[in-house]
């Protein structure tokens, strides 16, 4: 059996040794691992591909870019888009099944799962997308492929993406990611706020496959590029009274808390 070429696009560049071991085997060909759409986009012009796995937040252009690119390509010779998303909200998946992504994955979800789950759809007769909001709703249930995807998990990642893009921070960066998880892990368990160090950063660093030290800088770096873009103070708009003063900026544990402790005084948790 000829191997299925695949590219996989995804902004966290250290995913890349996960990728090359789930892909490089006896059932898919690894043509190249990218970290943003327009490299996606360029090295699906130059290669045949069979599969494209693509974030939908990624830098220079997204994982929706790539979907409009593979969308213009003959009907013969398209690839197969798969979607990796950090976004649970059904605006944001209906628009990617809308645009023909085929399968869509929410992250944290291990490559060797992804692989797997192709192969599943590959030998299955496909999906076909309606482009009624009913049926692409109800496609959208049938496509959920990890655990988080109850009502309260789509209104925590939806709370949350509006807060962190009020306050500036980028969906790209890895801050992002371990942010969101840390707030997520302390309202699911509050009393991983009182020991940051030694089980809250462990707990989202075994998630991602990294250490504790890079989970602590990498929020910071998050909070840092809130603080440099002027709106931290956005956050005194979020709770309707003044939290920060110009010359404050919160502590890693100090912000997880306060936005865990919102969300949990919000949905009675």
């Amino acid at each position: 059996m000829e191997k299925l070429r695949i590219i996989v696009a995804d902004s966290d560049e250290q995913v890349g040794s996960s990728v090359a071991k789930s892909f490089n085997s006896d059932k898919y060909e690894l043509v190249s691992f990218v970290t943003n759409g327009k490299d996606c986009i360029d090295c699906i012009k130059d290669n045949k591909v069979d599969i494209i796995l693509a974030e939908l937040t990624m830098p220079i252009m997204d994982g929706y870019d790539v979907l409009e690119y593979v969308n213009c390509i003959h009907i013969d010779e398209r690839p197969k888009v798969f979607i990796v998303s950090n976004l649970k909200a059904e605006e944001y998946i209906t628009r990617a099944l809308r645009l023909n992504a085929v399968y869509c994955f929410f992250k944290p979800v291990q490559y060797d799962v992804i692989a797997n789950t192709m192969l599943r759809y590959l030998h299955n007769a496909p999906f076909s997308f309606s482009q009624n909001s009913k049926n692409v709703s109800l496609n959208i249930n049938n496509f959920k492929s990890t655990p988080y995807s109850n009502h309260k998990d789509n209104s925590f990642e939806e709370e949350i993406a509006k807060i962190f893009i009020s306050l500036g921070i980028p969906a790209h960066i890895r801050g992002y990611q371990f942010l969101r998880s840390a707030i997520k892990c302390v309202v699911e368990n509050p009393s991983l706020i009182n020991n940051i160090t030694k089980k809250l950063y462990p707990t989202v660093a075994d998630s991602y496959s990294t250490t504790s030290s890079k989970v602590e800088r990498a929020i910071r770096h998050a909070i840092d590029v809130a603080w440099s873009r002027g709106k931290l103070d956005n956050i005194n708009k979020i709770f309707g009274f003044k939290i920060y003063s110009p010359n404050e900026k919160p502590t890693n544990g100090e912000f997880i808390a306060l936005l865990a402790d919102k969300f949990m005084i919000e949905h009675a948790i």
